[in-house]
């Protein structure tokens, strides 16, 4: 398994923790986040994360769009689907059944999924444009991309002190670091928050061609919320902002 520390994509975010031990959950289901996307400033679009408990299973969807005047020279519409199945012990998270990638931005085109297979313990890739298929072996505790932030807002964590969790991600599995930078007081269109900002350093699929580092503003409380997430690309920044939801 390699290490990963180096600039990341954007959004799905991401970020984990496997040195502390979990608090209770503190997030509610059914949840949904709305966000507002910006581009240097400028509305870009629109994106939502949304997590609902089912009989069997846990899912969690992320979606983005882009405006319509950017969509005019620069479309965006992604959707990333996490599959969780019931875990069997309280306050922990189930292990992923199935993670699915669908990704159009611009001429960038992806459409890739993973199937869990926990009693062997193996993950099936599959790239559904390219065809390309493998199978990777995996441990015990393991984590998506998106089902990753979930997890990470159940644990206690500590400015200054980095925290790890091996996550499934570009056909291969990564020990990803999320660093704990600081406390930060934040204004948005929904009030005064305060936060602990969090840099997660890892590879994943999302909003926007990322090209540079990115940052998440986290609740400062139980709950966890992301409230602002932001990450350099091509030109400029994109800034995803919370502006509305249940939660």
């Amino acid at each position: 398994m390699k290490t990963l520390r180096f600039r990341i994509p954007f959004f799905y975010l991401f970020f984990l923790f496997v040195c502390c031990t979990p608090d209770v959950l503190g997030f509610g289901m059914p949840e949904k986040l709305i966000y507002e996307l910006t581009w240097t400033g400028i509305k870009a679009g629109t994106a939502m994360l949304e997590i609902t408990d089912n009989k069997e299973t846990t899912k969690i969807v992320s979606t983005a769009r882009s405006a319509d005047w950017v969509s005019v020279f620069y479309t965006v519409d992604d959707r990333i689907e996490s599959v969780l199945g019931k875990p069997q012990v309280k306050a922990s998270f189930g292990f992923p059944r199935s993670y699915r990638v669908k990704i159009r931005e611009g001429r960038h085109r992806r459409d890739k999924e993973v199937i869990f297979d926990g009693s062997l313990r193996k993950a099936f890739f599959t790239d559904n444009i390219s065809g390309e298929k493998k199978e990777v072996d995996i441990p015990d505790s393991i984590f998506d991309p998106l089902s990753s932030l979930y997890y990470m807002r159940t644990l206690a964590v500590e400015v200054g002190k980095p925290v790890f969790i091996d996550i499934f991600d570009s056909k291969r599995l990564w020990n990803v670091e999320v660093q704990i930078l600081r406390k930060e007081k934040i204004s948005t269109k929904l009030g005064s928050f305060d936060t602990i900002v969090v840099k997660p350093l890892m590879r994943s699929e999302g909003i926007f061609n990322r090209r540079g580092d990115m940052y998440i503003w986290l609740t400062d409380d139980q709950k966890r919320i992301p409230v602002k997430m932001q990450t350099k690309v091509a030109v400029g920044s994109v800034t995803a902002t919370l502006i509305g939801g249940d939660y």
